[in-house]
């Protein structure tokens, strides 16, 4: 039986007479690797005497409002998910499937750019049917919006703080040159018509023309708004989830500059992958004032309370998804 990653590549290339050497799942389990290793290095250099010092006086009922926090984050995506379906006229999908096939991307969320989340489109098309090139998609649309959503909340936690403007600029640059570039018809055509002249490029040609359609719709400065909007509540909610694990060790830092924190790790995390969001957080609370040994365990715990639970919740999804019965076709 094939996981999750591998179904996600094979669906998303249909190239299968020699697949990729290396899988999503590959990627996932090096990005959990050196995660853990930066864990410990963090640990390390604050000593972990004092970290477990500050674990025990820490009020873990926090921990849990930054789970339920997390959790509203995911639901108010959910919402973008279903814009997103609607506006690809994609029906017959009943809700709470749709929610599971959504939550079930989660899985995979430790990948890279997350672009282990397509792993939901694949379980659309298992149990409804529906093309996987025109529903992957989403997942850059997904990835455009909240960049809009952080780069406004980074803007709002920037007041006060140096270089607020900056990381602001550079996030509102990405989004713009995305845009652009899939508003731009004879671009993204003769990028296609690269790819095609590529090894298998016949194969994947058509699925990234089809896949470019929907990413025209879904990138349409009118259908920026809904979702752009939806990423900024939906964002604050997991920036509250580092003022809240803060607020369970007894730092008083104001919800402002911690969603200023979470926002620029958050975006230097989408342009580095790999630990560029641990570093961001550390650094920037760091220089607050934040004491060693509650930084690195409020870093670790928020990460544990946005990442790994997301990772946890999509299990659950993929387990409740897999009872139940499939749609006929």
């Amino acid at each position: 039986m094939e996981s999750p990653a591998q179904k996600t590549e094979h669906a998303l290339t249909d190239t299968a007479a020699e697949p990729p050497k290396k899988s999503p799942l590959g990627k996932a389990i090096g990005f959990i690797l050196v995660t853990v290793l930066i864990y410990l290095g963090f640990s390390v250099y604050t000593g972990l005497g004092k970290m477990r010092g500050a674990l025990e006086t820490f009020h873990w009922w926090t921990f849990a409002a930054a789970c339920a926090l997390a959790l509203g984050n995911y639901l108010l995506r959910f919402l973008k998910w279903e814009f997103y379906l609607a506006k690809l006229d994609v029906r017959g999908v009943p809700k709470f499937d749709s929610l599971l096939a959504y939550l079930s991307g989660f899985v995979l969320t430790i990948t890279p750019g997350k672009v282990g989340e397509a792993y939901k489109s694949v379980v659309l098309h298992d149990r409804f049917g529906i093309p996987v090139a025109r529903t992957a998609p989403i997942v850059l649309a997904e990835r455009v919006t909240d960049v809009l959503g952080i780069v406004i909340l980074i803007v709002v936690g920037s007041f006060g703080i140096p270089g607020g403007l900056l990381w602001a600029g550079v996030g509102g640059a990405l989004v713009f040159t995305i845009v652009a570039a899939i508003a731009s018809e004879r671009l993204s055509m003769f990028l296609i018509g690269i790819v095609e002249k590529l090894p298998f490029g016949a194969k994947i040609a058509p699925k990234a023309r089809e896949a470019h359609a929907s990413l025209s719709v879904l990138l349409a400065p009118k259908n920026l708004i809904v979702p752009g909007l939806l990423s900024v509540v939906a964002w604050s909610l997991e920036c509250l989830s580092l003022w809240v694990i803060l607020f369970g060790f007894g730092e008083k830092v104001p919800p402002i500059p911690c969603t200023f924190f979470y926002a620029t790790a958050t975006l230097a995390g989408a342009i580095v992958p790999v630990g560029a969001t641990e570093v961001g957080l550390f650094t920037q609370m760091q220089a607050y004032g934040v004491q060693d040994s509650h930084n690195t365990a409020a870093m670790i715990l928020v990460r544990f309370a946005t990442l790994w639970f997301a990772v946890l919740v999509g299990f659950a999804a993929l387990s409740i998804l897999r009872l139940r019965p499939i749609a006929k076709r």
